[in-house]
């Protein structure tokens, strides 16, 4: 069976299989090598990349949960530049797209790291994490407001003019549907929804957080009925691709995804009970279409009979 998907629009994204990886979970990528064959996959989605260096937050940053997890990593990375010199060459870029997920606090920040990668052939894509705080407005969240989501879109779009530009929405809203138009009106190529949910932890007997932030963002098989209706209701909304995530575990839940609209999915908390996860949803995802009846997966996208 052909998985290759096209993700259409002025900016295409070609993928021999639509199955990604999360930012987050699957580190730069050169660490999930042992696991199986990168150049397997749809795509590659790296880290959060932000223009120094960051820690992240202290620990614990990650706490099991019924069904999921808790993580308050806190973005920890190497910088752009680090990852530019030392990590994209070491990525086999020329058989897998390599997408850059980037992380600022200001409309301008975001527009630097766009620019700093529009220029770098290894970089097939560029992902925008809006589910970040403005600090400039007292840490309101980019994906909270669309005037904010709007802003941080047409700056990437501005300073990256060649890449794909996906806008990664947060589910942390009243309605997703207006920040998933807001950033389609500044010039996103794509969409990727959702983001983790909020959520904390404490332990009873300690009387303490789980987790040193507090709060966390909630991802794992818990959070997919929320990610499966957020994806319905954005494919309904926007005109252009949407990529689904959140809770993915078997070849059946990326169906499940295509069927309510998406192009394409990523998989990410699997990734951490397993690291060979997403190498063998690859594998796996042909024969689900066989035992299900889809031919393809073009007729299978948004059919969902209401």
């Amino acid at each position: 069976m052909n998985l290759a998907v096209t993700l259409p629009g002025a900016r295409p994204l070609e993928l021999k299989n639509p199955i990604l990886t999360a930012s987050g979970t699957f580190g730069y990528g050169a660490e999930f090598a042992p696991y199986g064959d990168l150049t397997s996959l749809g795509g590659i989605v790296v880290k959060g990349l932000s223009l120094k260096p960051r820690p992240g937050n202290p620990t614990p940053r990650i706490a099991e949960s019924a069904a999921g997890m808790l993580n308050a990593v806190g973005l920890q990375n190497d910088g752009v530049e680090a990852f530019v010199k030392d990590k994209l060459p070491r990525l086999p870029w020329r058989q897998v797209p390599i997408i850059a997920n980037i992380y600022a606090t200001a409309p301008e920040e975001f527009g630097e790291l766009g620019a700093i990668l529009d220029g770098e052939e290894g970089v097939a894509a560029l992902e925008v994490n809006i589910s970040c705080p403005n600090v400039r407005e007292g840490g309101v969240l980019f994906g909270q407001d669309p005037r904010l989501a709007a802003a941080v879109t047409a700056a990437v779009r501005k300073a990256a003019p060649h890449k794909p530009l996906i806008v990664k929405l947060s589910p942390n809203v009243t309605d997703i549907t207006a920040i998933a138009r807001a950033a389609e009106e500044a010039g996103a190529d794509m969409l990727a929804c959702i983001n983790t949910l909020s959520g904390m932890a404490v332990d009873v007997r300690s009387r303490r957080p789980r987790l040193a932030n507090v709060i966390g963002g909630l991802s794992g098989p818990a959070v997919k009925p929320v990610a499966l209706r957020c994806v319905w209701q954005v494919c309904r909304a926007v005109n252009i691709p949407v990529i689904g995530l959140g809770g993915i575990s078997c070849a059946e839940d990326v169906l499940e995804f295509i069927l309510v609209g998406a192009h394409a999915v990523q998989v990410g908390t699997a990734n951490f009970l397993r690291p060979d996860f997403a190498f063998d949803l690859v594998k796996a995802l042909p024969a689900a279409c066989e035992q299900l009846g889809v031919a393809s997966l073009e007729e299978l996208r948004g059919s969902l009979r209401l």
